[in-house]
């Protein structure tokens, strides 16, 4: 059992060499997006977050530091997206976590 999560590992961290080595990054666009707001609680930014496609997009009312992460825990990409709409687009479909300041929040593509 311990071997086959070990190659599993291995495999998925292959697949996703191009996505970890940084070889993505932000464009900002002035497309307008339909989609999930971040409904958090503790925030209300306005803050909204997309998965579709491939692209994850952050539409944000305000400048931000975003992160984004594999489910594994590698990061994809670190930026400061600027007010507007911001696209990420990323070679390998999957599930990331998106955290910006002490938030976190699950998008799928």
């Amino acid at each position: 059992m311990r071997r086959l999560l070990v190659i599993l590992t291995l495999l998925l961290s292959l697949g996703l060499g191009n996505v970890a080595q940084g070889e993505v990054q932000w464009r900002e666009t002035n497309r307008e997006v339909q989609g999930r707001t971040w409904n958090d609680p503790r925030s209300s930014d306005g803050i909204e977050i997309y998965g579709s496609r491939g692209t994850i997009t952050i539409v944000t009312p305000r400048r931000i530091t975003v992160r984004v992460y594999t489910i594994l825990g590698q990061m994809v990409s670190q930026a400061t997206l600027q007010a507007g709409t911001s696209e990420l687009r990323l070679g390998t479909r999957g599930i990331y976590l998106v955290r910006i300041a002490n938030l976190t929040q699950k998008v799928a593509i």
